[in-house]
């Protein structure tokens, strides 16, 4: 069995962003399975905001061209997503949208189809973002991401990690720590 490729993100371009140190967390647990892991920053990859005339006009931004095939070159997806009004940011809607647009000769959602996600999220609020999760899996499950059914929320993020970016809680941080590990091994099973 070959090791799992993962792509790592969080839908916040925050610098100190909770999703960022939660998706680290989630990282280590893929390591240990032995899985090839990237973390991607959307910060190091800023798009315009999905524009169907733009598109038209001048293709896909060369940021989306290497979102796409950041994400093409991965079999699993860890995704941090912070909610936003109970719902997904814009940031990752938006890195979705333009991922799933098609290139010339390329089979639909080339990006999505056949891949494994593992969902988590950190909030202020007392449910985690939580709200925000239904949103995603929604999304990832339309366009044919298989989204695993283990998912986490930590509410109360402001006061949930210490200094070094780990979470407080052992019980929260071994959760976290094996959503990567659970994608992991899933992915290495599928993808023989």
């Amino acid at each position: 069995m070959s090791a799992a490729k993962i792509l790592a993100f969080a839908g916040s371009a925050r610098q100190d962003s909770w999703n960022k140190k939660l998706v680290k967390i989630a990282v280590e647990g893929a390591k240990a399975a032995g899985a090839e892991v990237t973390y991607l920053d959307f910060r190091d990859l800023p798009l315009p905001l999905y524009d169907g005339d733009l598109e038209e006009a001048k293709g896909l931004p060369d940021n989306a061209r290497q979102l796409k095939a950041l994400m093409k070159a991965h079999q699993g997806f860890l995704i941090a997503c912070p909610e936003y009004n109970s719902s997904i940011t814009p940031l990752l809607k938006n890195a979705i949208d333009w991922a799933s647009r098609p290139e010339p000769n390329e089979p639909p959602l080339a990006c999505f189809q056949g891949k494994v996600a593992a969902l988590m999220s950190a909030s202020p609020g007392a449910l985690g973002g939580l709200r925000g999760l239904v949103h995603v899996r929604s999304i990832l499950g339309n366009i044919g991401v298989l989204v695993l059914p283990d998912q986490k929320a930590i509410s109360n993020a402001y006061q949930a990690f210490d200094e070094n970016g780990k979470l407080k809680d052992e019980s929260q941080q071994t959760a976290i720590v094996q959503i990567g590990n659970k994608l992991a091994s899933v992915t290495a099973k599928l993808h023989i």
